[in-house]
């Protein structure tokens, strides 16, 4: 097929471009060589603009039936309890940012749901089918694909790589992967069950010599599982025998038994961007083109951010509109540096012992992504996050600006206006309590909208598909 966009992998990443694209009508396919689903939390953090980004593609609701908010941390040094902290204090929702505190989920969990998401515009994911080699020329790519040992010859008008930190498609286009490993820093990281140890919260156990180094227990919601992190020194195993060692060691107690570890793997910090995200018609995107330290969960975010600002440039291009395209790597390449940068230094002050090394703030939450000129002095500009509003319809009902986006179009707020509004891109007019008005008008009961959106009647704001400001009149 053609018109036909192919995406490497079907983690965070893929599946939230092959949804986006999905609910655009685009035809899409999902290939993972895997033979079966990814079954660990790994990114188990999902922060604030995801969670809107979760609102836009329909899979908020269940996301946060499925999680649980981050749990209270109780520090235990020498088996001695020494008191309780988050890595950040929740906050109360506001007009402007519905969804302020990240949530909980294991990765395997929000990949499932965004899977029966994706599977409602009917595309599944495609398992044990790799992506062995592929061409491109000026009309599309030629891709090979490998499943149960026979050759598969498709043609795409796009090829997406979300295919990992090791990924096939950013070595067969020769795209450095700049960053650096320290082999001289290991960490086990997984998922096991602690049933002594209370389910609601999270541990902390270390020695009071050495605070800071020590192992970690974080519930996982929908189970009894802990999602565990802890050090591996000289040449031990990745086995559950050497994490109950490591219980044993640093909480000082003997009750706690290790069982179920269902998913375990050994990390480095290993902090990599890619030197291009694009290559002709063939993108990167997550951590094909960015790795991070897990230290400030912004892995699996930005990847997904990736795909969300790809899905509907990519969208546009099959459509004929090509000029979008070039903006992706401008866009993405400079907050994913942005946020290896922030996440780095997360784990320089876990490696140095600092006494805030645990702490997160609003830098890592994602709601201050920018795509303007730096340069720009106006408060609002092309680039910025939409914010939030709530209003009322002409016949009274409760709605959010939020409510105004949803979906695949861009959205025209025209502010103060009363007459005719344009016929694209969907346009609604802003007003205040007592205007006479009918069609798409709604009424900005508190105030808000005209607040964070710093209007005045005659303002017109264009807000993108992926919810970001596209210019003020």
């Amino acid at each position: 097929m053609q018109d036909q966009v192919l995406i490497a992998g079907a983690g965070p990443t893929g599946l939230t471009l092959a949804l986006d694209l999905a609910r655009r009508d685009i035809p899409v396919r999902i290939v993972d060589q895997a033979t079966a689903f990814f079954a660990g939390s790994r990114g188990d953090g999902i922060q604030p603009r995801t969670l809107e980004v979760f609102d836009d593609l329909g899979v908020l609701e269940a996301v946060r039936a499925a999680g649980a908010p981050t749990p209270v941390l109780r520090a235990y040094f020498d088996g001695e309890f020494v008191g309780e902290r988050r890595m950040s204090e929740p906050v109360e929702p506001t007009p402007a940012v519905p969804y302020p505190n990240t949530w909980v989920l294991g990765q395997s969990g929000t990949e499932a749901i965004l899977r029966d998401r994706l599977a409602e515009f009917g595309v599944r994911v495609e398992l044990g089918t790799a992506l062995s080699a592929f061409t491109q020329d000026a009309t599309g790519v030629t891709a090979t694909l490998t499943r149960d040992g026979a050759e598969e010859i498709v043609r795409a008008v796009y090829l997406v790589g979300a295919d990992g930190g090791r990924s096939t498609v950013r070595k067969a286009l020769g795209i450095a992967f700049e960053g650096t490993t320290d082999e001289s820093l290991r960490m086990l990281l997984g998922d096991v069950r602690a049933d002594a140890l209370d389910h609601e919260v999270g541990y902390w156990f270390a020695t009071a010599e050495r605070p800071m180094e020590g192992i970690a227990l974080s519930p996982l919601p929908g189970g009894r599982q802990f999602q565990f992190a802890a050090p591996l020194t000289g040449d031990a195993e990745p086995t559950l025998v050497v994490l109950q060692e490591y219980v044993n060691r640093y909480s000082g107690r003997t009750d706690i038994t290790l069982t179920e570890l269902t998913w375990v793997t050994v990390w480095r910090p290993n902090v990599r961007l890619a030197e291009r995200f694009r290559d002709g018609r063939v993108f990167l995107a997550g951590d094909a083109a960015h790795v991070h330290p897990p230290t400030g969960g912004q892995g699996m975010n930005t990847g997904i951010q990736d795909a969300y600002n790809l899905a509907w440039k990519l969208a546009a291009a099959v459509h004929g509109d090509e000029s979008l395209l070039d903006s992706y790597e401008s866009e993405r390449r400079t907050v994913a540096a942005r946020v290896l940068g922030i996440s780095s230094a997360l784990l320089d002050k876990l490696v140095d012992g600092a006494e805030d090394a645990m702490a997160r703030g609003p830098e890592t939450q994602q709601l201050d992504i920018s795509y303007r000129d730096p340069a720009d002095p106006r408060p609002l500009a092309p680039g910025d996050r939409a914010p939030d509003a709530p209003l009322k319809d002409m016949a009274g009902n409760p709605i959010r600006l939020f409510d105004l986006f949803r979906g695949p179009h861009a959205t025209l707020l025209c502010f103060g206006e009363t007459g005719e509004l344009p016929a694209e891109p969907e346009a609604y007019a802003v007003v205040r309590p007592g205007t006479q008005a009918s069609g798409r008008h709604v009424i900005d009961v508190e105030g808000h909208a005209f607040a964070v959106y710093h209007a005045t009647d005659g303002t017109r704001v264009t807000v993108r598909p992926d919810g970001y400001v596209g210019g003020c009149d």
